[in-house]
């Protein structure tokens, strides 16, 4: 089920747009052209696109404007992607990231 406004009661109704497919955590979705992947995935009702690197808590979209980088994600295996900045692309695959191995212990510092 589709959550996209398709009427605006000011701005009208969306024109046709070209859809594309693409993957997000091993399921397919389908967007439109010159929508993010943040805009595609809200729109399909994803909430989270990722867990923090150390705790695991839930990630999503925060800003969606590219400051907060809380919508990071991982695009054709290339890491720390900011969906909401990114344009999906036919056949695309998104995965989200996940916990992380704590590189030093709280409180430690390297000399």
């Amino acid at each position: 089920m589709s959550q996209r406004i398709l009427h605006h009661p000011v701005l009208g109704s969306l024109e046709e747009r070209h859809s594309v497919q693409f993957e997000f955590n091993g399921s397919v979705y389908t967007a439109y052209e010159g929508e993010t992947i943040a805009g595609a995935l809200l729109a399909a009702g994803v909430r989270t696109l990722r867990v923090h690197e150390e705790t695991g808590s839930p990630r999503g979209i925060y800003c969606n404007i590219g400051h907060c980088y809380e919508c990071r994600v991982h695009v054709d295996g290339v890491p720390t992607v900011r969906a909401c900045m990114t344009l999906v692309q036919e056949g695309m695959r998104v995965t989200a990231g996940s916990v992380l191995p704590t590189p030093l212990k709280k409180g430690g510092h390297a000399n």
